[in-house]
C-alpha cells in the first residue's frame, strides 16, 4: 500500500516507477486464457451484456470481449496528470529503457501516471456508474474468480439481487454471497467455464 499510493506517486514518481516499471513490463507478454476466452465467447452469443473486472492487465480485451469495464483501469496506457494526455504503453517502456526515471509526458514534460486506481484515488466515476447500472438491469450476474470483499465492487452483486436478479459464483473458497447464490461452482474457473461452454454446445 506505501508503495502503490498516489502519495508515493506524487512524492518520487521516479522510484515509483523503479518499482512498478518491471511489473507491468512483466504483464505485457501475458495471453488470455480459457476463462478470458469463455467470457469473450458467452458476449459474442449474446448471453452475457458486459464484463466488469477489477484486473488492470488487459487480458479479457485481448481475449476479445468488446463490452469492458475496467473499474480499476489498465496498465494499456499511461496518463498525464498536467494535460489529460495518454501514451500507450509500449512507448513507456521504451522511456523506461532509457534509465533516466519516471517516464515524461512528451508534450508538457511532468511525470506519466500509470492509468490504474491507486490507493487513495477514487474509481473513475464513469466506469463506477456503467457497473452500477449493468447490475441493477441483469436477470443474472456471474461473478468469476472473485472473493467479492473489494468495495464498491464487491457490492454490486447485492444490486442486483435487490433488483430482482439472480447471482452465479464461480470462484474458489467462501464469498459474503455463498448463501444468497443460485449456483456455487467451486472449482478452477478455467475448468468450470471450459464446462460451461462444453454444456452450451452439446445443448
Amino acid at each position: 500500500m506505501e508503495v502503490a499510493h498516489i502519495d508515493a506517486w506524487r512524492r518520487d514518481p521516479d522510484s515509483f516507477w523503479a518499482f512498478y516499471g518491471q511489473r507491468f513490463a512483466s504483464l505485457t507478454d501475458k495471453e488470455p486464457n480459457d476463462a478470458h476466452r469463455a467470457l469473450a465467447e458467452l458476449e459474442r452469443r449474446g448471453l452475457i451484456r458486459a464484463v466488469i473486472t477489477q484486473n488492470i492487465d488487459r487480458l479479457h480485451r485481448l481475449a476479445g470481449t468488446e463490452r469492458l469495464i475496467e473499474v480499476h483501469g489498465s496498465i494499456d496506457r499511461s496518463v498525464c496528470m498536467e494535460c489529460g494526455g495518454k501514451v500507450p504503453i509500449d512507448r513507456v517502456l521504451k522511456l523506461l529503457a532509457q534509465d533516466e526515471g519516471a517516464p515524461l509526458c512528451e508534450a508538457c514534460v511532468a511525470p506519466l501516471k500509470p492509468d490504474v486506481v491507486l490507493f487513495g484515488e477514487l474509481l473513475p466515476e464513469g466506469a463506477l456508474m456503467e457497473a452500477q447500472a449493468l447490475a441493477m438491469d441483469a436477470d443474472l450476474m456471474i461473478c468469476v474468480g472473485s472473493s467479492l470483499e473489494v468495495y464498491p465492487v464487491a457490492g454490486l452483486p447485492a444490486m442486483t439481487r435487490g433488483a430482482g436478479g439472480r447471482i452465479v459464483l464461480i470462484t474458489q473458497g467462501p464469498t459474503p454471497y455463498d448463501g444468497e447464490a443460485e449456483v456455487k461452482l467451486d472449482g478452477d474457473v478455467v475448468t468450470e467455464l471450459r464446462a460451461v461452454l462444453d454444456a452450451l454446445h452439446a445443448g
